[in-house]
């Protein structure tokens, strides 16, 4: 799709988001094998010999270290491998769900577990029974009851179909290509066009248009076959904006961020363009926004209110400059690095030459050549002597020292790779 772009990832990120935060992540470190080992909603990552197991936090084991490679724990259930050919499915009790002897499996989408065998795929129920033989050369995930799944007729023809539970065929129709089901409605291709059916496979958007962006919070983009350009709809199908949009960015707290003309806009849920037109923009988070005009930028709110003027620089590799993390958001201009709340006042002076956004409370900064940490205050915290530093995550850092990495917790002490690793460093002084 190379005339409307839409990130699903972005679509998709508060969902993702939200199942981040019902995960109690804790880090445990295993002096035996110098690495860190994970708890995960009381779940512990555990290895011996270089192979991984699990126990619980009162030290229960649920499955004795036999793994060669091991995800971590996604609700009930864990995917694991014996090699790189050879993978699996495990419960929280340890349970085998799927045999560790696939090349490829999934989580668990609505109760059903895609593995492929063969070069053909098929299912598992969270069961751990086979409920479908692996028999398709393509298939979805299950979405709402149904899935998509690759039909082969003869040598010369194929056509997409979807299926029950069951491996029954659902609709009775075949699709040069489909989409899984979303908030009631799938996408089908046809005649190199694309429309929209419902789950009697009724057409309820006519197979006419040359793209169709899934339906999220009950909206889609539809380009048109003449003007090349999408225009939005809702989910009555009904059309809220002319076709004027070239791009589709992403969707977030209310507002898609789209294109027209080369520049950039956001629109609400009822086809209404907000808060003006801009050179770039980022999608809302917390409630704020990047944006940019005569390579400027600055930040507004929800509500179209300026924040930031827009009169700061942007070196472009900071992904996260201008977003707030913990209720600061790095800036730069001229040159130099500082922070602001998100009334727009400065709080961290703009004084150093690198730096990176607020996490944990802590802020890697460079002053000069070396970097050190800051506190969410603008107090300094560690010595400004290492060659590379990195934000927090889950506790750890890493940090570059003479050219050699390690990894440290938030009290300044080493917690991997640490013989080489000085101990004359000062930290929260």
């Amino acid at each position: 799709m190379n005339r409307i772009v839409i990130l699903l990832a972005a679509l998709l990120a508060p969902i993702a988001l939200a199942a981040q935060e019902k995960e109690k992540v804790v880090i445990v470190d295993d002096e035996d094998c110098g690495c860190e080992l994970f708890f995960i909603d009381g779940i512990q990552t555990t290895r011996h010999n270089g192979l991984f197991g699990f126990k619980r936090e009162d030290g229960t084991v649920i499955a004795e270290p036999q793994y060669k490679f091991v995800d971590k724990f996604h609700g009930n259930y864990c995917i694991v491998y014996n090699d790189y050919e050879q993978c699996g499915i495990i419960d929280r009790n340890g349970r085998i769900i799927v045999p560790v002897q696939y090349p490829e499996v999934n989580y668990p989408t609505d109760g059903m577990i895609r593995f492929k065998q063969n070069d053909l795929y098929g299912f598992y129920d969270t069961a751990g029974r086979i409920v479908i033989e692996p028999q398709y050369r393509t298939a979805s995930g299950f979405s709402e009851g149904l899935a998509v799944v690759l039909i082969d007729f003869d040598s010369d023809y194929a056509a997409y179909r979807f299926v029950d539970k069951s491996n029954h065929i659902a609709i009775d129709a075949d699709y040069e290509y489909a989409f899984s089901f979303s908030e009631g409605y799938a996408i089908v291709k046809k005649y190199d066009r694309f429309g929209m059916i419902d789950h009697k496979g009724k057409e309820v958007l006519p197979i006419k248009y040359i793209e169709l962006t899934p339906m999220v919070n009950g909206h889609f983009f539809a380009v048109d076959a003449v003007e090349e350009k999408a225009a939005l709809f809702d989910k009555r199908f009904k059309q809220l904006t002319k076709f004027v949009y070239e791009k589709i960015t992403g969707y977030s707290e209310g507002f898609y961020l789209v294109e027209r003309k080369g520049q950039k806009t956001f629109l609400d849920l009822k086809g209404k363009e907000r808060f003006g037109l801009y050179d770039n923009a980022n999608t809302f988070s917390e409630g704020y926004a990047m944006v940019s005009k005569n390579g400027k930028y600055g930040i507004i709110n929800s509500r179209g209110k300026t924040i930031l003027p827009i009169e700061y620089d942007n070196s472009g590799y900071r992904s996260m400059a201008y977003v707030f993390s913990e209720n600061l958001a790095l800036v730069e201009k001229d040159g130099k690095y500082g922070f602001v709340d998100k009334s727009g006042n400065i709080v961290i002076p703009i004084t150093y030459s690198s730096a990176y956004q607020c996490t944990e409370g802590l802020i890697p900064v460079r002053m000069g050549g070396a970097w050190g940490y800051i506190d969410k205050n603008g107090k300094q915290v560690c010595d400004y002597v290492f060659d590379v530093a990195s934000y927090f995550q889950w506790g750890r850092a890493e940090v570059v020292y003479k050219g050699k990495t390690y990894k440290i917790n938030a009290d300044g002490d080493c917690v991997k790779a640490c013989k080489t690793y000085p101990k004359n460093i000062k930290f929260n002084f």
